[in-house]
């Protein structure tokens, strides 16, 4: 499965190497840009699959270069990130086609949270169907069938699926998977995991006991395969 691709604008040297390290820490590929000019002529030329866009840049400010891109055709997700913390700036950045604000200073997870919303009805699996053996799930109705049978699946295990899936092939740690789906401040246990590990292959694996798709690593954490 191929990365996602985040391109980042943003002319702070040391809050732009933090965010790439954290985004691509994340799983996805980091594309940079310092100035308005250059990141709307990579965003065209690159077509990320999102964009993270800083307000105050020098010469073409992020509004100048969201409403650009939206002008010329560019629909992928864009996130405004800014130290502007005003309604009128805000309410000026979602009409000129911005699909988020954050504001500085900003939470790295909230961020990394917002990027996941953003790109889940993006997924690289065509239009946001996985398929494996009997099984389909359509994470943007947040709906599964099992031999044409309906699955119900809880909020928590699509998004445990889902990051699963989105590291295909990867080992994903318990840790990490507390992080992205529940967050440490709700206090949950790598047990927590571990018991949605286990009704999720109740639920989509032909032989739960045996599984074919949702694998333990031992020791790291699990992986999706197929």
């Amino acid at each position: 499965m191929t990365a996602r691709r985040i391109l980042v604008v943003e002319d702070e040297p040391d809050l732009l190497r933090g965010l790439a390290l954290n985004i691509r820490s994340d799983g996805y590929e980091v594309l940079a840009a310092v100035t308005g000019e250059d990141g709307v002529s990579k965003a065209l030329e690159e077509r990320p699959d999102l964009v993270v866009l800083d307000v105050m840049l020098p010469g073409m400010s992020g509004f100048e270069a969201c409403r650009e891109l939206r002008r010329r055709g560019f629909d992928a997700p864009i996130i405004m990130l800014t130290a502007r913390s005003e309604e009128v700036d805000r309410v000026v950045g979602l009409e000129i086609g911005a699909d988020d604000y954050v504001t500085k200073p900003f939470s790295l997870r909230e961020l990394l949270a917002r990027i996941r919303v953003r790109l889940r009805g993006r997924s690289n699996d065509g239009d946001g169907i996985l398929r494996f053996g009997d099984v389909e799930v359509d994470f943007n109705r947040c709906e599964a069938t099992r031999a044409g049978r309906r699955v119900d699946l809880t909020a928590k295990e699509l998004e445990v699926l889902q990051l699963l899936v989105r590291h295909r092939g990867a080992v994903v740690s318990r840790e990490r998977l507390l992080n992205d789906v529940w967050g440490y401040e709700h206090y949950p246990t790598t047990r927590t995991v571990d018991n949605h590990i286990l009704r999720l292959r109740q639920k989509l694996e032909p032989v739960p006991s045996d599984p074919r798709f949702i694998l333990s690593v031992y020791g790291e954490g699990y992986k999706f395969v197929s």
